[in-house]
């Protein structure tokens, strides 16, 4: 026979002062932790969605991004020569000669000056990214000086507004249209005419070639074909793989930086935790001593109290994760480490962040319970009924 429940929820409600503060100390450190999670959340997702499964990326070998990468004429022709390459409904190639380099903007507000990403391709490109909608205005021409920007850049940086201009090069360029991508890192972008932007920047290679899979169960072969192909020094990837890379650097230093600050701050509220609790033994001595003489075991106070702090601690989690929720209404902008260019996301919260929150709450209040209960557990039953 275990002790009710309701006793052990009655004891937590009889200290309600106590109770909330150290339930609020754990729900800070529990907000802390999931913030950073859904940092690293929103990046992984951000890049994860930039791409399309069926998609795949060709860039030159042992570059990690398309700013390194250098694609040359012949070898881009080569590429979108394959047999493989699907075609639209007007039976157009779907493959995408493309260049991305980084150009330098003022934030609006600041006029602090960050790099921003400029991708020139085709029309076919536009096509391949379905999750790519005008919003306003129109997409650009081909041939002409005209480029359309993401939401997020429009918003955020001098010159990238509707009918606003930028100047690349010894040319002034319009912005004709902004772009909504979702979550996409593609609204962190600025988008062009290949051929002009070849041009402009005077790149005698192209940074990539993007083409559409006509069947993408082929993937595997045609990244053996390109990859072996003694003309051709380049990889291929999947995209969503291909921009999943990109996060990784970045998302893994939010890890280790949460899991640091997470554990500093967890010291304060396990330690908060623990005082709670001894006092709640120090104040239920006579109850300890009525509780065993009447049959209860050392292992029945034992589990008693760890299951008032773990339930302590499961409340600061839910009221921590409650408030880390509310961050899903602010978007972040950062330089990402990969590219070095700005990037635009938003906190996300997911199962695993939850789950993850959760069971950090839940070891906080393990590690702030298991020694008050087993001063309990251990106390006399004939020194523990003197107080009564």
């Amino acid at each position: 026979m275990g002790i009710p429940l309701s006793y052990i929820i009655r004891n937590l409600w009889v200290r309600k002062l106590t109770t909330a503060l150290t339930a609020l100390g754990m729900a800070l450190v529990v907000y802390v932790f999931a913030a950073v999670l859904m940092l690293s959340e929103g990046l992984e997702k951000t890049l994860v969605q930039t791409g399309s499964n069926d998609n795949v990326v060709v860039i030159r070998r042992s570059a990690e991004t398309e700013i390194q990468s250098a694609v040359y004429r012949d070898q881009a022709t080569l590429v979108a020569s394959l047999p493989e390459i699907g075609n639209d409904a007007n039976g157009d190639r779907l493959v995408s000669k493309e260049v991305v380099v980084l150009v330098v903007l003022p934030k609006r507000g600041t006029n602090k000056p960050s790099n921003v990403t400029i991708r020139g391709l085709s029309p076919a490109g536009v096509n391949m990214r379905p999750q790519v909608h005008i919003v306003q205005g129109r997409m650009f021409r081909p041939g002409s000086a005209e480029i359309v920007a993401g939401n997020k850049i429009a918003r955020g940086f001098t010159g990238a507004g509707l009918g606003e201009h930028i100047r690349l090069g010894q040319q002034e360029w319009t912005v004709v249209g902004i772009f909504d991508a979702g979550n996409s890192g593609f609204a962190s972008e600025l988008w062009g005419d290949a051929d002009q932007m070849m041009q402009i920047f005077r790149r005698e290679s192209y940074s990539s070639v993007v083409f559409r899979l006509a069947d993408p169960g082929n993937f595997a072969a045609v990244k053996r074909k390109l990859e072996s192909d003694q003309r051709l020094t380049v990889e291929a990837e999947r995209e969503p793989r291909f921009y999943a890379r990109q996060s990784e650097l970045m998302s893994n230093f939010l890890k280790i930086l949460g899991t640091i600050l997470s554990a500093i701050f967890s010291i304060g509220a396990i330690i908060g935790a623990m005082i709670t609790m001894y006092a709640s033994v120090a104040n239920r001595t006579a109850e300890i001593g009525t509780l065993r003489a009447i049959g209860f075991r050392r292992w029945n106070i034992l589990s008693a109290f760890m299951l008032e702090s773990l339930l302590l601690s499961l409340v600061g989690g839910v009221i921590g994760l409650t408030m880390a929720s509310f961050l899903q209404f602010f978007t972040v902008s950062t330089m990402n480490w990969q590219t070095f260019a700005e990037l635009a996301f938003s906190f996300t919260m997911t199962h695993r962040v939850i789950i993850e929150g959760l069971l950090f709450a839940l070891l906080m209040g393990f590690a702030g319970g298991v020694l008050p209960a087993l001063r309990a557990a251990r106390m006399n039953i004939i020194d523990a009924l003197r107080a009564v």
